[in-house]
């Protein structure tokens, strides 16, 4: 039976998850175990996508992540798969009905960053997004609502301004490592080489639009997900107050952290505000 197999490969998604996120896998853990699992399995297939085009620089990217994505048309269309993560949210993705446009628009973000080094247009931009982040929100909101369409229409838009907070507070964290080591730039209209503080407040307005949107939607959400939403909010919030307050040249050069311990203490607040309905 597939069954066992089944097992090792959520187990395999859940150690890619803890793994690699300390953050997000504190937040998947405030969900309901219900849809914890899920979780950590798209989780860990967008993680693996994302390795390839950002890590494996010693091997042929291109061909791994050629790879990668047949394995994946092959596991969504058979509904199993020899690679662990893939068998995992092949699991998931039939499951919730998730939508194979999100999964190629996913797959299409991490193909322009094996080659594609700048964004020089808005709708560059807000493609890339929606690919690399906003269909990630889309997918985890079709397992929060768990199949109610009327509810997924609903949140649709907030679950993609909250991708998007979370990734454009990525790229202004990792600004020194996609810049210096990946040569790659996202933010359009923006010198990387002379960025002062007047383009790092627009960037920031801009993110803390998109976290007010989702923030919205959160209040909104099953309860199963709810805090667990909220706890990912919270610190990504967190993140962009230290990046608020570092100066323009020193993001550049330097990537900002939330202290493991901070992380703790932020969970503790959160967890109040979120009992006394303080959201």
């Amino acid at each position: 039976m597939k069954t066992l197999f089944d097992t090792v490969s959520f187990k395999c998604s859940k150690v890619v998850t803890q793994s690699y996120s300390t953050s997000f896998s504190m937040a998947t853990k405030m969900l309901a175990d219900t849809i914890r699992q899920d979780i950590y399995n798209i989780y860990g297939f967008v993680r693996f996508a994302d390795e390839i085009v950002d890590s494996f620089h010693d091997y042929d990217k291109p061909t791994l992540f050629a790879k990668f994505e047949n394995d994946l048309k092959d596991a969504l269309k058979d509904k199993i798969s020899l690679n662990p993560i893939l068998n995992a949210f092949q699991h998931t993705y039939h499951k919730y009905n998730i939508e194979k446009e999100m999964v190629d628009a996913f797959m299409r973000s991490m193909r322009l960053d094996l080659h594609k080094t700048n964004y020089l247009t808005e709708a560059e931009y807000k493609d890339y997004i929606y690919g690399s982040a906003d269909v990630v929100g889309l997918m985890c909101l079709k397992v929060f609502v768990n199949g109610d369409a009327s509810k997924f229409n609903e949140l649709k838009s907030s679950a993609m301004s909250l991708g998007s907070a979370f990734q454009k507070v990525n790229f202004l964290r990792d600004l020194k490592a996609d810049f210096d080591d990946l040569e790659r730039t996202y933010f359009p209209n923006t010198d990387l080489n002379n960025l002062d503080e007047i383009a790092k407040q627009n960037i920031i307005e801009d993110i803390e639009s998109d976290f007010a949107k989702g923030l919205k939607g959160i209040k909104e959400l099953p309860i199963d997900a709810r805090f667990g939403v909220f706890m990912a909010y919270r610190y990504y919030s967190q993140l962009l107050k230290k990046l608020k307050k570092t100066p323009a040249l020193e993001i550049k050069s330097a990537r900002i952290r939330v202290a493991n311990y901070k992380k703790v203490e932020l969970l503790t607040r959160s967890y109040v505000k979120y009992q006394l309905n303080l959201m």
